[in-house]
């Protein structure tokens, strides 16, 4: 059985965490809740033409349907991964809603105040956000759970802010895993609805990984997201800064790049008046 983390006190707080679970109003959610039924998120495959799969590895659609904002990193162009993966990674998308900018100010405040120095970048400001849907997709006639997300690092520079909406969440920070050993969970927390967490620094940027180990579905959340066969239980906004000189129009990628992700564009476009504009001649 998993353990629940208590929350901390201030003298035991973890340094370079923060976690507010009280973070949303029931204004902002309602508010936030009202812009995500104007989005129609998409699937993504993990590779391309451009960049197929490695040898003995297959084509694969991402576990859960997604949205970007302030700038769109495409699976199948890679992430944004300094210092080689820089270019072809950040393509221009819709800016924050009002309700998102006025709650990135809040988060970027509290961040500020927490890292110093070398953890935070001199330009930093959160104008990226992958809005991830969780849940389930319906296989071959039954639902099948897919709500959770492997190890990873997050390489844009400087601390993240995570905001969720619905079922709680268990994000679990690992060590770095050797040949032939398990993983060791180092730190987790059961994010709540309506909560924010904010992580950086070294210790876990640069020298852990992440997960959402399971969402739980105790709480009854349910979502209408327009994308059919899957149904959503929790909502996550995960806001990080990308050096805006690394941010490209989508008419201002390679013909490679261009030519992978129109696809995706045009049906963006379909709803999406900023990307209609960006296919314009």
């Amino acid at each position: 059985m998993h353990q629940r983390w208590p929350l901390r006190s201030k003298p035991q707080r973890v340094q370079g965490l923060h976690y507010d679970a009280g973070f949303l109003s029931r204004a902002d959610r309602a508010e936030i809740l009202s812009f995500i039924s104007t989005l129609r998120p998409i699937w993504e495959n993990r590779f391309c033409d451009s960049k197929p799969p490695p040898e003995g590895e297959e084509q694969r659609r991402l576990l859960r349907p997604v949205y970007w904002l302030g700038n769109w990193q495409f699976a199948c162009l890679d992430y944004y991964r300094p210092p080689l993966g820089l270019l072809d990674r950040c393509v221009q998308a819709e800016p924050f809603p009002p309700v998102l900018a006025k709650l990135v100010a809040l988060i970027e405040q509290r961040a500020r105040r927490m890292f110093k120095g070398d953890d935070m970048p001199a330009k930093w400001h959160l104008n990226t956000c992958l809005v991830n849907f969780y849940g389930s997709q319906l296989e071959n006639g039954k639902w099948v759970d897919t709500a959770r997300v492997g190890e990873h690092k997050d390489f844009e520079p400087g601390p993240v802010g995570s905001v969720s909406l619905g079922e709680r969440a268990l994000i679990q920070f690992v060590s770095s895993r050797k040949p032939g050993t398990r993983d060791s969970v180092v730190e987790q927390q059961w994010l709540d609805d309506g909560s924010l967490q904010i992580f950086g620094g070294e210790q876990w940027k640069n020298r852990t990984f992440h997960r959402v180990q399971r969402v739980d579905t105790k709480g009854g959340h349910r979502f209408d997201i327009h994308v059919p066969d899957f149904e959503t239980r929790r909502i996550n906004f995960t806001f990080r800064y990308v050096p805006d000189e690394h941010v490209q129009p989508f008419r201002a990628l390679s013909e490679p790049a261009r030519r992978d992700v129109e696809g995706y564009v045009r049906e963006l476009a379909k709803h999406s008046p900023f990307f209609a504009a960006a296919l314009a001649p």
